[in-house]
């Protein structure tokens, strides 16, 4: 039930600043390790997301292969708890489509699966760490690199 909630509220938090100003931050998602897999995965995912830098929130949307072989797209919510002018740190939460595959997780909404972590930035860096649920993965840890996109 709370993931009907959130789908709706992560959405129009991606959607928002989409609609009113230009992204502030590209990332190019390069891969991702997955801790103690239940079966192979892929862990070559490239992919883009936009992120739009708020006062309190940072909101991204993209497109990624998944470790599944399979085009995905998601959605997320990021509050940077620790920030500088060359790294943040920051819990995020979203969600993410994963045709015909979203279903293989133990928490999902059909093909939407919630997405939820820490996630950090150094400089054109970045790292996520998001807990599994002991299925597919015990975690996943994915990685890329950022850049701003000149507006701050």
């Amino acid at each position: 039930m709370m993931l009907r909630f959130l789908l709706p509220v992560l959405a129009g938090l991606a959607a928002a600043p989409a609609a009113a100003a230009p992204p502030d931050r590209l990332s190019v998602l390069i891969g991702s390790y997955h801790a103690s897999p239940g079966q192979d995965f892929e862990e070559f995912n490239p992919g883009l997301f936009l992120t739009w830098e708020g006062p309190v929130l940072d909101s991204s949307i993209g497109a990624y292969r998944n470790s599944y072989g399979k085009g995905a797209v998601a959605v997320a919510a990021a509050w940077p708890f620790l920030e500088g002018e060359h790294y943040a740190l920051s819990l995020f939460l979203g969600a993410a489509y994963y045709p015909e595959d979203g279903r293989r997780f133990r928490y999902h909404l059909g093909d939407i699966v919630p997405l939820g972590g820490l996630q950090a930035r150094a400089g054109p860096l970045f790292f996520q760490a998001i807990p599994g649920d002991g299925d597919e993965a015990d975690a996943v840890f994915s990685f890329g690199v950022t850049m701003p996109l000149g507006r701050r």
